[in-house]
């Protein structure tokens, strides 16, 4: 699929660039010569506006002049003056519009010629009528040459007005053809425009059929590697569960081995060394001293015996229950650790398996109190709640940073793992210099 998107990318992105370019360039184009013709209409407009103003003005011109002939008044010379003068201005007007066009100008020049020999004629029997010369006046009059120059100028200012009519009849045809042809192109463009959407939504569609088959695959291979982390911890709790259940039930064997086999020799030394000192106590003082050291050895090693076979499996739990051996871990841990410890301690109804992972977790917090915490005083505390227990050991030791607890370290490791796997769940909770609070909460189901 990727070798099919690729090159419809490689079309469609280009395809769609050019429309955008030829596009613009023919709005451009149509633009520059829509406004070229519409220039080019205004002024075929001001040139016809021009002649025909200037047409006037000479007509304007003619008739105060003949008025003021025929009548000898001052008052037609008003029109006649301000007609002259307007002549002039428009003369300069249309000299500055057919400058662009040679071959009017040259045509312009000629009709500016005879409205100058119109002006001079016009000007000439004004100038007699005032200085009384009728004569003269008459005279100009009757002459065709003044109607010669207007015949004149009308023909040259019709055919100048007919030259702006064409120029702005090919201005108009020019604006039409422009418009068509941006018709045209914008509807290919819009075609070819179509065509790029069209090849891009291919495209995309491919992209994403392409991710969703990638981002499936990703899942199923999350999923298994899931399922396969899953399966891996499993099989780790598991085995870890096993490991511990076979070192309690060897620490089991080793109590019951040290409390039949070891417990009996102890024993069986002790009543030797009493029957022995009592025959030899009056006769051989020295021995009686040294059978009574004996005596307090061997109660020693069976005191220690004792210990130690608490310690690996404690019988307490059995015979007396948890709280009444977790009173008995507490004094003997103060004993042994000058470490003031305070219990709270609720009757809870746990099974045999719950009540030793308590005793567990007690016994290796105050473990590691002795060890790590430089702690004087420690709280034991059980809650007896409606669906579950609560056991907490507090110490008041120099405490320590949680994140900071490396992944070696077994002690806190293993308490976790034995309340896991009894369906639990533990919290350690600890700052430099305010102690540390371990807490965990057990179901009653266990």
């Amino acid at each position: 699929m990727k070798k099919f998107a690729l090159p419809k990318m490689a079309i469609s992105l280009p395809l769609a660039v050019l429309a955008a370019a030829i596009l613009i360039f023919i709005n451009e184009l149509s633009f520059s010569q829509s406004t070229a013709a519409a220039a080019s209409i205004e002024e075929a407009q001001q040139t016809r506006g021009a002649l025909n103003k200037l047409m006037q003005h000479v007509l304007d011109a003619e008739t105060g002049q003949r008025g003021y002939l025929l009548t000898g008044e001052a008052r037609y010379l008003e029109p006649y003056s301000a007609a002259t003068a307007e002549i002039n201005q428009n003369l300069d007007v249309l000299r500055q519009l057919f400058v662009p066009y040679p071959d009017q100008l040259t045509e312009f020049a000629a009709m500016s010629r005879h409205v100058s020999s119109k002006l001079a004629e016009m000007d000439l029997s004004v100038r007699m009528r005032r200085e009384g010369n009728e004569d003269a006046w008459k005279f100009v009059m009757t002459t065709d040459v003044g109607q010669e120059h207007m015949e004149a100028i009308r023909a040259q200012s019709v055919k100048l007005a007919a030259r702006s009519i064409t120029r702005m009849e090919q201005a108009q045809l020019q604006i039409k053809q422009t418009l068509q042809l941006s018709r045209i192109g914008v509807a290919i463009m819009a075609m070819a425009g179509l065509l790029a959407f069209y090849m891009y939504l291919l495209q995309t569609q491919a992209l994403l059929k392409s991710g969703e088959r990638e981002k499936e695959s990703l899942q199923r291979e999350r999923d298994q590697l899931d399922l396969q982390v899953r399966e891996r911890t499993a099989n780790l709790a598991e085995l870890a569960t096993h490991l511990q259940n076979v070192r309690e039930d060897e620490r089991g064997h080793l109590a019951r081995e040290l409390h039949d086999e070891l417990g009996a020799l102890l024993t069986a030394a002790k009543l030797d060394v009493a029957r022995l000192k009592s025959r030899l106590a009056g006769n051989l003082p020295e021995a009686a001293d040294r059978l009574a050291h004996l005596t307090e050895t061997l109660n020693s090693g069976i005191a220690l015996k004792r210990r130690i076979v608490e310690d690996l499996r404690p019988s307490s739990l059995s015979h007396l229950g948890l709280v009444a051996s977790l009173e008995i871990l507490a004094r003997e841990f103060e004993e042994r650790s000058g470490l003031s410890i305070t219990t709270d301690l609720e009757t809870v109804d746990l099974g045999g398996s719950a009540q030793l992972t308590v005793y567990r977790l007690v016994q290796e917090s105050l473990t590691n109190i002795a060890k790590y915490a430089e702690a004087t005083q420690a709280v034991i505390s059980l809650q007896n709640m409606e669906s579950y227990i609560l056991i907490e050991v507090h110490d008041n030791g120099k405490g320590f940073e949680v994140s900071n607890v490396s992944s070696s370290s077994h002690g806190l490791a293993g308490m976790r793992h034995r309340v896991e796997a009894a369906g639990g769940r533990l919290t350690v909770e600890s700052a430099r210099g305010v102690g540390t609070r371990i807490s965990a909460v057990l179901p009653k189901t266990i």
